[in-house]
C-alpha cells in the first residue's frame, strides 16, 4: 500500500496542487536526460530514433513535455519490427473476417460491390497508413491521434486533448470481443449461451487480460505475438483451402456461381454504401497501432516505417483472398442468411460438422488476441492522457504512473476495464452490440478528418521542418474525400428508411457520436474556462515519479 500512496493525493498534496508555487516539485524545464540506460543496451541512439522535427521548431511541440520526458518511464524501447508487426495484424485480425463479410454482402446487396468495398477499405487503410506515418515519423510518441491534434490544434489549449480523451475513455472499451470469445466458447462446450453466462465469461476475459499486460508485460507481449502468428496461420489455411474449391475437386457442386453477373442486385442507396463501408473499415482497423506505442518501440521511425505497410498488407492480401473463398464455397443467400457465422458456414460446406465446430475455437481464440492487442495499446493512450495533466479522479500521478511493477501501465489498464465492463453488463445484445460498433466508427472518422485537415495546414505552415516520411499529395487529397463522406452519407435516407440496427433510426449512432465529443467541449470548458468566472487559473507543472515517468500536475491558482 506505500507504494500505491505515492500516487495518490492526500490532503496535503491537494493543498499543495492547489497553492503551492508552478515550480514547486517540478521537473526542470530543460528536456531530461536523452543517454536513458534502457536504450543505451541498443546501441547509440541513431537520428532515428529522435524527434528531429520539435528539435529544429520546438513550437511544434505537441503537449507539455518533451520527447524525452514522454518517453520516460516504463519498459523503455522493447518492441521490434516483429512485434510491431504483429501488433498490427493481431489488432486488424479479430472477428470481423470471420462474420462480418454476410452483414457487408447483406447491405450492398452484391458479391461484386461487396468485393468492391473490401478493395476500397483496403485503398483507404493505406491511405490513411501513408498519412500517419508522416505524422508518426515526425513525432515518433505514443498517443497517435492525440499527439497530432495537439501538435497542429494548439489554441484553444487542451481543447484537442480534452476532446479525444472523452472519446478515448469512453469510447474506448473492449467488449465485443469478449462477447464473441464467450459466445464460441459455449458453443465448442455444448453449453446454453445464457445471457449472463455470457457476461460472466466476458467479464473474466477482460480482466485476465488486464493483469496480463499489467502484471506481467513482457508475457503479454509473447502471448499476443503467438497469437496474431496463429491467426495468419488459420486465414492461410482459409485462402488456400478456397483455392482448392475454386478449382473443382471438392464436393461444392458450382464454386464459381457466385462470380458469374457478381453485381446483380447492388444497393443503389449511398446509406447503404456508407454504413457497409464503416464495417470494412472496422475490420481493417488497427493498421495505426503502433502509433499508439511508440514510446516502447526500438529506432521508432525506421521500425513504424517497415511494419505498418508490412502488417496491413499481410491483412489485406488475407482479407481479400479469404472473401473469395467464401464466394466460393456458398451461395449468397446461404452467406447472407449465416448472421456472423460465416466462416463457419464456410468450414462446413467444404468440411462437415466437426470441422465447423473446430472453426469456432479457432474464432474464439481470435477474438481473444485482438482483446488483447486492443488492450495493449489502448493502456498506452489513457497512460499518455493522464501524463498530459487531464483531470481525473484520485489525480493524474497514479493514472499516468506504472504501478504496481514499474514496467507497465496498470492504471491505464483500469481506466480501459471500467467502461468495457459498463458495455458487457448493461446493454441487450441483440440491438446494442451492432449499434455501439457503429457509434465507435463516427468520432473516429470526425477525428480522421482533422488530422488529415491538419496535415494540409502543417505542410503549408511548416514546409521545412524534418520530414523523414511524405505522403504522397493525391493519396491524401483521397482520403479527405472519403472522410468527408463517411460523415455525410449516414445522415442520408437509406432506400428502405431503415439503418442495419432496427428500430432504432438510421441517423442515431452518428448524433450519438457527436454528443460524446460535445460532452468532451464541456468537460474542457468546465476546467479551462469557469475557473476564470471565479478569479483563478489552473498553471502546469512537471513531476517525475519514483517509476520514472514525467507527468503534468495542474495547480489552481488566483489570476493576478
Amino acid at each position: 500500500m506505500s507504494r500505491l500512496a505515492q500516487y495518490i493525493p492526500t490532503w496535503r498534496r491537494g493543498r499543495r496542487d492547489e497553492d503551492a508555487p508552478a515550480d514547486a516539485a517540478a521537473v526542470p524545464a530543460e528536456p531530461l536526460d536523452t543517454k536513458r540506460s534502457k536504450e543505451e543496451s541498443d546501441g547509440d541512439e541513431s537520428l532515428a530514433s529522435k524527434e528531429l522535427t520539435t528539435v529544429v521548431d520546438p513550437d511544434l511541440n505537441p503537449g507539455e513535455l518533451t520527447f524525452e520526458e514522454d518517453a520516460e518511464g516504463g519498459m523503455g524501447r522493447h518492441l521490434g519490427v516483429f512485434s510491431c508487426t504483429l501488433l498490427i495484424v493481431g489488432r486488424i485480425i479479430g472477428t470481423g473476417i470471420f462474420s462480418t463479410p454476410s452483414s457487408i454482402l447483406g447491405s450492398v446487396g452484391s458479391v461484386g460491390a461487396s468485393l468492391m468495398l473490401w478493395v476500397l477499405g483496403f485503398v483507404l487503410s493505406f491511405c490513411g497508413l501513408f498519412i500517419w506515418l508522416e505524422f508518426g515519423t515526425m513525432f515518433p510518441r505514443s498517443g497517435g491521434e492525440k499527439v497530432y491534434l495537439e501538435a497542429v490544434y494548439k489554441r484553444p489549449r487542451h481543447l484537442a486533448t480534452i476532446i479525444f480523451a472523452t472519446n478515448a475513455i469512453v469510447l474506448g472499451f473492449t467488449a465485443s470481443g469478449c462477447i464473441v470469445f464467450a459466445q464460441n466458447i459455449l458453443i465448442v462446450a455444448g453449453h446454453p449461451a445464457s445471457r449472463w453466462v455470457t457476461r460472466g465469461i466476458a467479464l473474466g476475459v477482460i480482466g485476465f487480460v488486464t493483469l496480463l499486460h499489467g502484471l506481467t508485460p513482457r508475457l503479454g507481449v509473447w502471448v499476443m505475438n503467438g497469437l496474431s502468428l496463429f491467426k495468419i496461420v488459420i486465414l492461410v489455411f482459409i485462402v488456400i483451402t478456397g483455392w482448392v474449391v475454386l478449382s473443382g475437386k471438392t464436393h461444392i457442386a458450382d464454386p464459381h456461381a457466385n462470380f458469374r453477373n457478381a453485381f446483380a442486385g447492388s444497393s443503389h442507396s449511398s446509406n447503404d454504401y456508407a454504413t457497409a463501408t464503416f464495417k470494412v473499415l472496422n475490420a481493417y482497423a488497427g493498421w495505426s497501432n503502433v502509433n499508439y506505442v511508440l514510446n516502447n518501440v526500438k529506432n521508432p521511425v525506421r521500425t513504424l516505417k517497415i511494419a505498418g505497410p508490412l502488417g496491413l498488407g499481410i491483412c489485406a492480401v488475407l482479407y481479400l483472398l479469404a472473401n473469395v473463398s467464401y464466394f466460393a464455397a456458398a451461395t449468397k443467400d446461404e452467406i447472407i442468411h449465416s448472421g456472423t457465422t460465416v466462416a463457419s458456414l464456410f468450414f462446413h460446406n467444404v468440411f462437415g460438422a466437426k470441422a465447423q465446430k473446430a472453426l469456432t475455437v479457432f474464432v474464439a481464440l481470435s477474438a481473444l488476441g485482438n482483446v488483447i492487442t486492443i488492450t495493449f495499446a489502448a493502456a498506452r493512450i489513457n497512460q499518455e492522457l493522464a501524463k498530459e495533466g487531464i483531470p481525473l479522479p484520485f489525480g493524474n500521478r497514479f493514472w499516468a504512473s506504472n504501478w504496481p511493477t514499474g514496467k507497465s501501465p496498470l492504471p491505464g489498464l483500469i481506466i480501459h476495464l471500467i467502461p468495457s465492463i459498463i458495455v458487457i453488463i448493461a446493454p441487450p445484445p441483440s440491438v446494442a452490440y451492432p449499434f455501439i460498433l457503429d457509434v465507435e466508427g463516427y468520432p473516429s472518422q470526425i477525428f480522421n478528418l482533422f488530422v488529415v485537415l491538419g496535415l494540409f495546414w502543417l505542410r503549408y505552415t511548416k514546409p521545412n521542418v524534418p520530414r523523414p516520411f511524405k505522403v504522397w499529395w493525391p493519396l491524401t487529397v483521397f482520403f479527405l474525400a472519403a472522410a468527408v463522406f463517411l460523415l455525410v452519407a449516414p445522415f442520408l435516407r437509406p432506400a428502405n428508411g431503415k439503418g442495419d440496427t432496427p428500430p432504432l433510426p438510421y441517423y442515431l449512432y452518428c448524433l450519438v457520436g457527436i454528443a460524446i465529443m460535445a460532452v468532451g467541449v464541456l468537460y474542457w470548458a468546465a476546467w479551462r474556462v469557469v475557473p476564470r468566472w471565479f478569479g483563478y487559473e489552473y498553471v502546469s507543472r512537471k513531476e517525475k515519479l519514483a517509476d520514472g515517468t514525467v507527468v503534468t500536475l495542474f495547480s489552481r491558482q488566483k489570476l493576478e
